[in-house]
């Protein structure tokens, strides 16, 4: 399956996707891929629990967590199907910058990581980025979102060491940050491309999605009713799930984008077009895979 090159997008439907398959699945949890989230401080596991759970529903069969040790026992009870590890956290509960080394053997095993959802002080997001990359493994996808996208401008050395293997998903604050500049909305298309190119990295962003190469995917469905607390981490959740099933990074954007927006879809229709909650897209997510027959 190609893209069109240049300015014009791809409209991503049913039909694009069908003919773009994913990998077939494993019989083993390990075949269908390792993820590691790292998150949730102590104010914000949530955001890492919808994230995790996520990434389970797109197809990835083994999860490990990475939290705030003030809430990893929570969570190893609120997502039994997960490993959960403890972080050192500051008086505020944030997780510390200096946590990387109880993740090091973790991160170089996993197939895709999930680094950001529940972060909560930048500071600590950038040391932490900085200890982890030298120890991601050379065939594992990195997806940053939230505070460890805010931050990431800052962090050309950790960029140059994730070169071709970062996946962006930021919201419109997100991606004034990764530009440094003001955008429009008429404009955001063309700026998720420049993410892009800026980052080495696949981006998406509002229903468009952007490679390196000056590719772009639009999406043919989603809607208002997707701007709710949590929507965003349950997005880039299956969105990891699904590079470690095998996806590469391009396919995973679109299809975990579509997955995300048709959930989205099938809640309008059965609750109402505001009002759903992010943990009820999840269940609709494995609803969605099997009818695109993945």
């Amino acid at each position: 399956m190609s893209a069109t090159e240049g300015t014009r997008p791809e409209i991503v439907t049913p039909a694009l996707l069908r003919d773009w398959p994913l990998p077939a699945t494993a019989s083993s949890k390990y075949g269908r891929g390792q993820v590691l989230v790292v998150g949730g401080s102590r104010g914000t596991p949530g955001a890492a629990m919808l994230a995790a759970v996520a990434s389970l529903r797109a197809g990835a069969g083994r999860l490990t967590l990475a939290v705030a040790d003030s809430v990893a026992v929570a969570l190893a009870v609120a997502v039994p199907e997960s490993g959960v590890v403890g972080l050192p956290e500051t008086a505020g509960g944030s997780v510390r910058g200096d946590a990387a080394d109880r993740l090091a053997g973790t991160v170089a095993s996993s197939d895709a990581v999930l680094i950001g959802p529940g972060f909560d002080d930048a500071d600590e997001t950038a040391a932490l980025l900085r200890g982890l990359a030298p120890h991601v493994g050379t065939d594992t996808w990195v997806v940053l979102d939230a505070y460890a996208l805010g931050v990431l401008p800052g962090l050309d050395d950790v960029v140059t060491a994730l070169a071709g293997r970062l996946v962006l998903t930021p919201n419109s604050g997100e991606a004034e940050r990764l530009l440094g500049e003001d955008i429009d909305d008429d404009d955001l298309p063309d700026a998720v491309a420049r993410i892009a190119r800026r980052y080495d990295a696949v981006v998406s962003c509002y229903g468009t999605v952007a490679d390196p190469s000056g590719r772009r995917w639009q999406m043919s469905t989603g809607f208002g009713g997707l701007a709710t607390s949590g929507s965003g981490d349950v997005m880039a959740g299956a969105l990891c799930g699904l590079l470690a099933r095998g996806a590469d990074r391009q396919q995973a954007a679109c299809w975990g984008t579509h997955l995300h927006a048709a959930a989205g879809d099938r809640l309008a229709a059965r609750i109402g077009p505001t009002g759903f909650l992010a943990r009820e897209l999840l269940d609709e997510l494995p609803v969605v895979l099997a009818e695109l027959g993945a």
